[in-house]
């Protein structure tokens, strides 16, 4: 009976080491946990008080130093880590802020800011998609397509192919497209820009632009740089003006002197276009810029038919269509014209819950759209005679 009262006491001796070495071992592992939470925000408090680097290009090396631009286009002379690995012109790299010290290499990710102002695209339209143009569509092969298949063909004849051309007539009559499918033809790219997206707010980014522009053509050759609206740049200058429109002709000087700055046989090629042409520089147009002048028409009776075919030919028609007569009620239309009305004969059909388009549904659509064309040619006719 006398053993009872000690082995409980021992029981519980026991009971309470255990707990107690448990408790130490919880305090153990929550003060390991608090001090490595400690560490983590003292480096993250450190990050906070550590002065930022700067990010800039190596332009040169000289000996032991590094030549380097700052983004603000800067140029210093300055030391390289010993801890950097080497370097060569052209890498990114940061810098210490206070002396500019190179501290290491970084990749950087060589991507234009004028990718934002520009269509960048490899076109896919085939010359048969486009009617009623064969002599612009033999200008064009002539001045782009055969100097990017064949420049070899130039140096032995002695010549210099136009490094670019201006397509000029009305709104819708295929100078976008012709200008696609020349580069879908040539397996360009296909760089767009509007001439407006060139104007911009500060003095000197409109000109940057351009230049970044014809660098990024240089970079993705062969490509066409597509200016549509050239006008809005390409204006006749005048002797006094806003400081708006000085900035706008500065843009255009850069355009000229890119322009001029291309090698003869390059995989660079320009096209221009413009609802405009009457009010265009003639510094733009002189032999040696864009001096191959391209009219794009309103479509004739053979066009008009040719178009026709070509938006109808994939449409459930009820019967067969009578392009004859379409055609004959679809004179003074543009291509984009004649396309709008096959869409808004289909448009006809789907109102009516059928999924088969007929005549009657042409013959309204040309009335519909007729109406818009009568109004637009007379004011078109009215600004530029």
């Amino acid at each position: 009976m006398t053993n009872a009262p000690a082995k409980e006491s021992k029981d519980k001796t026991e009971a309470a080491f255990y707990a107690y070495v448990n408790n130490v071992s919880g305090l153990e592992d929550e003060n390991r946990a608090l001090k490595e939470h400690n560490e983590t925000l003292e480096r993250e408090l450190e990050k906070y008080r550590r002065a930022p680097l700067i990010v800039c290009e190596v332009r040169d090396i000289v000996e032991h130093q590094a030549l380097i631009r700052l983004p603000n286009g800067n140029e210093f002379l300055v030391e390289v880590s010993t801890d950097c690995e080497p370097l060569a012109p052209g890498d990114g790299i940061v810098a210490e802020q206070k002396n500019l010290t190179v501290i290491r290499k970084i990749m950087t990710n060589k991507k234009f800011d004028v990718e934002r102002f520009v269509v960048i695209d490899k076109p896919t339209v085939p010359w048969a998609a486009i009617g009623g143009l064969h002599e612009q569509e033999r200008d064009i092969k002539e001045v782009i397509e055969l100097p990017l298949k064949k420049p070899q063909l130039f140096k032995e004849v002695g010549i210099q192919p136009p490094k670019g051309i201006l397509l000029h007539g009305p709104p819708g009559t295929g100078k976008t497209l012709l200008a696609k499918a020349v580069a879908a033809s040539t397996n360009s790219t296909f760089i767009e820009v509007v001439g407006s997206e060139l104007v911009q707010k500060f003095i000197g980014e409109g000109a940057k632009l351009v230049k970044e522009i014809f660098q990024l053509a240089r970079e993705k050759a062969p490509s066409i740089v597509f200016i549509d609206e050239i006008d809005a740049i390409a204006a006749t200058r005048v002797d006094v003006g806003t400081s708006g429109e000085r900035e706008v002709q500065r843009t255009f000087m850069q355009l000229l002197a890119e322009i001029d700055g291309f090698e003869p046989l390059g995989n660079v090629k320009i096209i221009g276009c413009t609802n405009r042409k009457d009010i265009l520089d003639p510094a733009i147009v002189r032999p040696g810029r864009l001096d191959r002048l391209i009219f794009v028409p309103l479509p004739d009776e053979e066009g008009r038919h040719e178009i026709l075919r070509i938006h109808t030919k994939d449409m459930k028609l009820e019967r067969k269509l009578d392009l004859d007569a379409l055609t004959t009620q679809t004179e003074g239309f543009s291509g984009a014209e004649l396309k709008a009305i096959c869409t808004e004969a289909g448009y006809c059909a789907i109102r009516s819950d059928r999924t088969k388009v007929t005549m009657d549904d042409f013959i309204d659509a040309v009335q519909k759209v007729g109406e818009e064309v009568a109004l637009g040619n007379k004011d078109y006719l009215k600004m530029f005679g």
